[in-house]
């Protein structure tokens, strides 16, 4: 009989350069993990997930992978991780390891010899060489646009009077694809997978996992004005992304997954236009979770979350998955600041000093705390952004010279990144780097005001956002609610989000006006304080149960 601990579970995500240094060079490593294992342990999360760690040349924070079978010397060694994972599990908690089959980095040997090899070559073939149009080839294969602006393509130097030719990155230059009609490159990854799965890793979350097969003849594609970047605004599909012959690779993956004992998992990043496409990734000889974008970024607006829910709940549910829900991660506008702005912010885009409808901090604060209490309420399982038990909002404010998005560069300064998500996360006040590093060195700047968001400062604080995390994640637990059923309720006005999982009834106002409490019923857990008579203000969300 298995538990399937994924369909319920609580998963931390780590993003290893920013959650804590051990060597004090400011960036965060796999000793400095394992050191602070015991706050996640005691927090409640039932796993962690880590962003990259392996070799790389850091051209894109890891996700350009020069080697998949070792750590960056930045985080460590594979010793390291092997404590880090021992430790984890002693604590009993589960480790995620990401993995990025879309492309590598243009220092893997594999490519590096694909430039020596030339065209026609069998190295060649493990990436999408194609020589250029124009009289001389000259222009690039077609129009496609990185995500991180400017051409998907970029030309190599031949080195003699051969017509040069030009590889495709659907990210930065420093990120060729694979060819995934290739067999070598299937057989690569089958090998790196069992790899890490000796090692004892629990599961894998697959970067841009719906990027990895592109249509045949590599049409041009112009994505529509406003268009998110990775596929998931319900938008046309484009040519590079979502293409049924991906689902063979993970059927394939699924078969050598299942082949090793203790439930080990695969999770999607698969921005797909519509909740119901998402839903082919988990399909029952698939993967086993993929990440709800929809919900990520469905606005403080109860209509709107009732909808992205119903439609959650029955698009995952046809296919026999849980949902999996996520407010916030690495590559997003940390939600306590998001769910505030009064513009759109288009995903990828970040946000800095220059943005319009800049949000209102205590707005996001509080709207932040609602919309976790409401998630961690729903049925299936949750995903935590390191920092956002702490109550984080975004950095909106680095300076110019210190970000390190290739967003920032490739778009001419024009989009700000994903580095204000990114920012290392303060242990203790009156530490040096607020307890991130031993030395006060921190690889990008915190904010002075971080003091006050330390984990030290709210640790047995009552009303503080840390023990408002230890309080629903435990809650969840005692009460079922990660494998319950919704019910939703009636006898609110339509900017009160009303429903049931269990003996939990749940009260999130989204107006202006202030909600009354369910008869009959006491608040559990409230994101912030409740009126006389236990009533929900605006911004705020809360648990009840009956008296």
């Amino acid at each position: 009989m298995t538990s399937e601990w994924w369909r319920s579970a609580v998963i931390y995500q780590i993003y290893p350069r920013s959650f804590a240094d051990a060597s004090g060079d400011g960036v965060g490593d796999l000793p400095g993990i394992t050191a602070r294992l015991d706050s996640l342990a005691d927090l409640g999360v039932d796993a962690v997930w880590l962003s990259p760690f392996m070799t790389s040349p850091q051209a894109d924070g890891g996700y350009d992978v020069a080697d998949f079978r070792d750590v960056d010397p930045l985080f460590g060694d594979l010793s390291d991780f092997d404590s880090m994972i021992k430790n984890a599990h002693t604590l009993g908690i589960r480790v995620i390891i990401d993995l990025v089959p879309n492309h590598a980095s243009a220092q893997h040997p594999w490519f590096v010899q694909a430039l020596a090899a030339g065209p026609g070559s069998a190295e060649r073939a493990r990436f999408h060489f194609r020589n250029g149009r124009g009289s001389g080839g000259e222009l690039p294969p077609n129009n496609w646009e990185s995500i991180f602006g400017g051409s998907m393509w970029t030309r190599v130097d031949a080195g003699d009077h051969t017509p040069a030719q030009w590889y495709l990155h659907l990210f930065d230059p420093a990120q060729p694809d694979f060819n995934w009609s290739n067999p070598e490159v299937r057989a690569e990854f089958r090998d790196i997978l069992r790899f890490w799965l000796d090692r004892g890793v629990d599961g894998f979350r697959v970067d841009v996992a719906h990027g990895l097969i592109k249509a045949d003849g590599l049409p041009d594609h112009t994505p529509r004005d406003g268009a998110d970047s990775m596929g998931g605004d319900g938008g046309e599909d484009a040519p590079y992304f979502g293409q049924p012959e991906v689902h063979d690779v993970y059927r394939d993956w699924r078969i050598l997954i299942d082949s090793y004992p203790g439930e080990r998992v695969l999770c999607a990043e698969a921005w797909m236009p519509t909740l119901r496409e998402s839903a082919l990734w988990v399909r029952s000889d698939e993967m086993h979770q993929a990440f709800n974008f929809p919900y990520v970024f469905t606005r403080w607006d109860a209509d709107a979350l009732r909808t992205v829910i119903i439609e959650s709940l029955e698009a995952f549910g046809e296919v026999g998955a849980p949902t999996t829900w996520v407010l916030s991660n690495h590559d997003v506008v940390r939600h306590t600041t998001r769910l505030a702005l009064s513009a759109d912010s288009p995903q990828g885009h970040g946000i800095g000093p220059l943005t319009p409808g800049k949000p209102d901090p205590a707005i996001g604060w509080s709207r932040g705390r609602a919309a976790t209490t409401v998630m961690l309420a729903l049925p299936g399982s949750a995903y935590l952004y390191q920092g956002e038990e702490l109550g984080l909002p975004e950095v909106v404010d680095l300076p110019d010279e210190v970000r390190q998005d290739p967003t920032w560069f490739r778009t001419g300064r024009t989009r700000y990144g994903r580095d204000g998500c990114r920012v290392p996360i303060p242990w203790s006040a009156d530490a040096p780097a607020h307890g991130f590093s031993p030395t006060g060195k921190s690889w990008l700047p915190q904010p002075d005001q971080w003091n006050a968001y330390a984990r030290d400062q709210q640790a047995g604080v009552p009303g503080s956002t840390l023990e408002l995390y230890r309080s629903l994640i435990a809650g969840r637990g005692d009460h079922g609610l990660g494998s319950g059923t919704l019910c939703w309720l009636d006898g609110w006005t339509p900017d009160v989000l009303s429903f049931s999982v269990e003996d939990v009834v749940v009260i999130a106002n989204t107006g202006t006006d202030i909600a009354p409490a369910p008869a009959g019923m006491l608040p559990l857990i409230a994101s912030g304080p409740l009126a006389d008579q236990h009533a929900v203000p605006p911004d705020t969300a809360a648990w009840f149960v009956e008296a």
